[in-house]
């Protein structure tokens, strides 16, 4: 590549290290080589010398670099610098052109609900004649790495469900910084500015609990998975504490409980242990709040099996609105969240950062609604 004398400069032996690498790897035409960072770690060097490193495979035209994107493998080499040039620039066009025509949503699971929030993200970005990118992180570091990957492979932007977190991740500041277009869907990370689309939890959980009260219930319980710092599942259980206090109703601890672990959905027609003594200890209650539809159809087969009627003796609803909440012995009533405005809220606002919208950062609270069915007596009318 170079005389030996040119190798006593520092970033001219990571740079040798460096595209040993990229062999290494295998990596195609315009596939993403390691950034400066990668370099500063795998070689012990300073971020700016991994920068002048890869600068000088730039004018080697090994790679080529796009502002905010990363570095990128170069066609094949030709035989004169013009033609390494012209490569490596028509490589650069190619995906410039590319870069901005595709979406990214990250989710942390496969469940019914992302299910209707893929389906609905999906026909929204046809609309915009874009292509979508699906990924399911495993965990938070997974989660970080695709975000990562997307952002040096030129996607247009990304639209992030969030696994558990409680504050904004540090590859999402980082591409915050860099500018991505990066919306934030059902979490909110009130830390830092940045674009959130998400249901109003708290609003749907008060309403609920309006709602029973409406019906003439005052011994009202809650039951919810552990909230592991999930946002969604704090301001439910936000909701229904402060509608009680708002309507002169005590708060009791007896009638609050958080699993210890999730409930399981292979077993969810089973009576559940934990649901079994939380009803055992509080004959009084006549209605359970549940922070969740699983919660909830768990409870309602729990209290079956216990011999409690439901809605007769025990009123039982949940959030979500699943399908599954609609066919349950005593199909639930429940808190419906509206995943296709959703979808169309994160998207419009995904477009507007692409096209470089100066609009500050927006949280866009999506209302929530209330789904009657079966499981919730109206003492009302029996006083």
């Amino acid at each position: 590549m170079r005389s030996a004398g040119a190798r006593t400069q520092l970033y001219l032996q990571v740079a040798d290290k460096a595209w040993e690498i990229i062999c290494s790897r295998k990596l195609q035409p315009h596939d993403p080589v390691p950034s400066e960072g990668e370099l500063a770690k795998l070689c012990g060097v300073s971020r700016m010398t991994g920068k002048l490193a890869l600068e000088h495979l730039v004018e080697q035209g090994l790679i080529y670099r796009l502002p905010r994107r990363g570095s990128f493998l170069a066609g094949k080499r030709e035989e004169t610098v013009d033609e390494n040039a012209a490569s490596a620039e028509q490589a650069a066009a190619a995906a410039a052109r590319t870069a901005g025509k595709q979406i990214a949503l990250i989710l942390p699971h496969l469940s019914e609900y992302t299910s209707r929030i893929i389906a609905a993200v999906e026909s929204e970005v046809r609309k915009h004649d874009l292509d979508l990118i699906l990924q399911i992180s495993k965990d938070k570091d997974d989660e970080d790495r695709g975000l990562q990957k997307l952002a040096a492979g030129g996607v247009g932007g990304v639209i992030l469900f969030p696994q558990g977190r409680k504050t904004c991740s540090d590859q999402v500041l980082r591409l915050k910084l860099e500018q991505l277009p990066l919306v934030i869907i059902d979490r909110i990370f009130r830390e830092v500015q940045i674009d959130c689309v998400y249901h109003d939890h708290y609003r749907g959980s008060y309403e609920m609990a309006q709602y029973l009260i409406g019906k003439g219930h005052r011994e009202i319980g809650y039951t919810s998975n552990m909230s592991e710092n999930i946002t969604s599942r704090e301001e439910r259980y936000q909701g229904y504490i402060q509608a009680l206090l708002d309507h002169g109703i005590p708060v009791r601890n007896e009638y609050i409980h958080f699993r210890s672990v999730p409930c399981d959905p292979g077993r969810i027609n089973q009576s559940d242990p934990e649901q079994e003594q939380f009803i055992a200890r509080s004959p009084q209650m006549t209605a359970v709040m549940c922070g969740d539809d699983h919660v909830a159809a768990t409870t309602l087969f729990t209290a079956l099996h216990m011999g409690i009627p439901v809605p007769d003796k025990l009123s039982i609803v949940g959030f979500s609105d699943i399908q599954l909440s609609a066919l349950t012995p005593v199909p639930l009533t429940t808190v419906r969240q509206d995943t296709e405005r959703l979808a169309r809220s994160a998207v419009d606002l995904l477009m507007k950062r692409v096209n470089r919208s100066k609009e500050k950062q927006l949280t866009i609270k999506i209302q929530t609604a209330i789904t009657e069915r079966k499981s919730v007596l109206d003492r009302g009318v029996l006083l």
